[in-house]
């Protein structure tokens, strides 16, 4: 049983199978820096992604990729990775790194995304009908069909291997209509569904697909570019709160590992019971 310790606390995390390596985007912060370390935690050597070397330092959470790879480093290594995973090339060159120097990927956590449009940060407007059409092509690029590349050079040696678990990132938008975020929440059930059609088709493989639909959490980011409310920011009995990473982390950590060694197609909500309906 693999040891880790968060917060001043022992805490212990079930092992990973023999020789697990997990590539998990957008990992040089936030959330997915989180799902990396707790991976590392279990055992497996981790490639740690983002899209340039300096987007660790974005929001302050380290200096550079590299570093947050020194970081994560335990008894297994860890690496970084740059590139723009809407790009096919770069794509297909991060892959061939990570298994050049890690061996083959039997996990993937496509945790890169985010309501980001065209010019960078928010779209404005942000509606059903008033999103400009440069900015809805660059949230679908950046969430829908960056899943999709990754998935197409990653799952189809998997499937040879017969050996795999990849977990994407939905969100609770992606599950019930909001405005503004129209295109992000479409962009998301996307993702969802074709979780769904990917599982079938890797089902007779050994190759399980899941994806995880997080509410809101704290990460850096979160708390950086949104209005919060102080009230929801603190840990307790209470589900009535925003989620902690390490929560978000460790729903994924689940679907990655042993345990859930006969799920494939679901989709975990967490959320703390905010969306309490069937589906």
């Amino acid at each position: 049983m693999a040891q880790s310790v968060e917060g001043g606390a022992a805490s212990f995390v079930p092992p990973l199978k023999g020789g697990a390596v997990a590539l998990v985007t957008g990992s040089g912060r936030g959330l997915g820096r989180r799902i990396a370390e707790k991976l590392s935690a279990m055992g497996a050597a981790v490639a740690i992604h983002d899209i340039d070397e300096l987007a660790p330092a974005q929001y302050g959470e380290a200096r550079n990729l590299s570093d947050v790879a020194a970081a994560i480093a335990g008894e297994r290594p860890a690496i970084g990775v740059t590139g723009d995973i809407t790009d096919e090339a770069a794509v297909a060159r991060m892959v061939g790194e990570v298994e050049t120097a890690l061996g083959p990927i039997s996990i993937l956590v496509n945790c890169a995304g985010g309501d980001i449009g065209a010019a960078g940060g928010k779209p404005n407007p942000n509606g059903a009908l008033d999103v400009s059409m440069a900015d809805m092509r660059a949230v679908m690029d950046r969430n829908f069909l960056g899943t999709v590349l990754m998935c197409r050079a990653v799952v189809p040696g998997m499937m040879t291997r017969q050996r795999g678990s990849v977990i994407n990132f939905g969100s609770l938008n992606g599950q019930m209509g909001v405005s503004p975020e129209v295109v992000y929440a479409c962009a998301k059930a996307a993702i969802l569904h074709y979780t769904r059609c990917l599982a079938l088709e890797a089902r007779a493989h050994g190759v399980r697909v899941n994806a995880v639909s997080p509410g809101p959490a704290m990460s850096a980011r979160f708390l950086a570019t949104r209005t919060t409310d102080p009230r929801m920011q603190v840990e307790g009995p209470s589900l009535d709160r925003y989620a902690t990473p390490d929560e978000i982390a460790d729903a994924v950590a689940f679907l990655a590992g042993e345990q859930s060694r006969f799920v494939s197609g679901q989709v975990l909500r967490i959320d703390g019971g905010l969306t309490l309906f069937p589906g």
